[in-house]
């Protein structure tokens, strides 16, 4: 299986990263006995480009090499079912995930649980130091098998002296957005956009779903894990995002991914935008934009006055293969040594930690993530039936705004083929 790591490098699917600043606190594990290389795989934002540098720093051990690869997370879930589902050797021995992974790749056995090496470690990297919630977030059923290193939510971000020099207030609804939407209006010639929001790919789409249906009190699964996020919220919410893509993205940001609107904003063509947290903490960063002091930051939007943030509270993990050829307990303290305090402390420079120590060390973003995150929707149920909902509205959301399916056929089409496949994986009895 090593060889099918060999054969993603050669097609391009992975990617070396580039040199990143590190903590400079030095990586204290023992030498093997024998050399031993290590592969990580990731995906790419400033708080990972910057935990895969401190990774890469114990290759200054002796008879150690670590090889972290990053690739888009798309890309990344795919390579990784197709590599630990036909069982063999791990091509690779840490993984990047987030909340939905827990639960896909936890219960078929996919990745180890690490209660043991977390109690056998716990005093000598400060484990307690990461709340108890962060480590359940990473849990199924008593197991433990994410390591928390990243928060992450969405919010917004905007021009603080556009707003102030026309009298705008940051929209606090999606009502007050919309509005706001109209005043500027649609294709304004001083924009490039005037609002953005990722829907460029099949997960965003589902995402923001999910954000909306949680904000007006739906969800994806009954307690009999049957589909409900067909429901009239459900309904409600997909009406609601196209409304919003319709009034204030338009045709030409649908096209607009992360990267696109992180440009945008730094270049001064866009005044507004909802994204992730993670990006938000380099917004300001000066050797991207030269609009750092116009930069502000403010919660996610509610569905309705008083209600729920429409923004999910996310983690991201390290995971270890079960099927991994190397020794899991040094795998365990490369991990550790990457997100340790010292390394957490430097991170939050450019992303939200998951270290309580850390906290004090991030950026102007932080209020308005917390505002988020502490009255948001929170996340998926760890159910490992929800990854199947997830694949599912994955594949007919984007088909509603184009017209090729009215909100109630996408939703009923989803629903259909989640019952078709739960039954089949016995998460639907009789």
């Amino acid at each position: 299986m090593r060889l099918f790591l060999s054969v993603l490098l050669l097609l391009g699917f992975l990617v070396s990263i580039p040199a990143f600043a590190q903590s400079g606190d030095p990586c204290n594990i023992d030498a093997p006995a024998e050399p031993v290389t290590i592969e990580m795989i990731s995906w790419p934002f400033a708080i990972t480009e910057f935990y895969a540098a401190e990774m890469e720093a114990c290759s200054a051990v002796d008879n150690l090499t670590i090889n972290t690869n990053l690739l888009d997370s798309s890309s990344l879930q795919e390579q990784v079912r197709l590599a630990l589902s036909a069982g063999g050797d791990s091509p690779y021995d840490i993984l990047h995930g987030a909340n939905g992974q827990v639960a896909e790749w936890g219960p078929p056995g996919w990745v180890m649980p690490l209660n043991d090496l977390i109690d056998k470690y716990r005093d000598q990297y400060d484990l307690d130091d990461i709340p108890a919630g962060y480590w359940d977030s990473g849990s199924y059923q008593g197991s433990i098998y994410g390591i928390p290193m990243v928060g992450n939510t969405l919010h917004l971000v905007y021009r603080t002296d556009v707003f102030e020099e026309n009298g705008w207030a940051v929209p606090d609804t999606y009502d007050e957005l919309h509005s706001w939407c109209d005043e500027v209006g649609l294709g304004n010639p001083d924009w490039e956009l005037i609002y953005a929001m990722d829907v460029s790919r099949a997960r965003a789409w589902e995402l923001e779903f999910f954000m909306l249906l949680r904000a007006m009190g739906g969800d994806y699964l009954d307690d009999d894990n049957m589909p409900a996020f067909n429901s009239d919220e459900g309904v409600a919410a997909v009406d609601l995002m196209i409304e919003t893509v319709n009034r204030c993205v338009g045709a030409d940001g649908v096209a607009y991914g992360l990267n696109e609107i992180q440009v945008a904003m730094g270049n001064g063509g866009l005044p507004l935008t909802k994204i992730w947290a993670s990006r938000a903490a380099t917004m300001a960063d000066p050797e991207r934009t030269d609009l750092g002091d116009v930069i502000g930051y403010a919660p996610a939007p509610s569905v309705v006055e008083g209600g729920p943030r429409a923004g999910s509270a996310w983690l991201d993990f390290y995971f270890i293969p079960t099927n991994t050829t190397n020794d899991p307990d040094l795998i365990f303290q490369v991990i550790m040594e990457t997100v340790d305090a010292a390394s957490q402390q430097a991170a939050a420079a450019v992303g939200s930690t998951t270290r309580n120590s850390a906290g004090e060390f991030g950026g102007p973003y932080l209020p308005a993530a917390n505002e988020t995150i502490g009255n948001g929707i929170g996340n998926y149920a760890i159910n490992p039936a929800v990854s199947i909902a997830i694949a599912k509205l994955e594949q007919y959301l984007p088909l509603v705004w184009p017209g090729d399916m009215t909100a109630e056929e996408a939703l009923e089409a989803a629903a259909d083929d989640y019952i078709t496949e739960a039954s089949a994986q016995g998460f639907i009895e009789g």
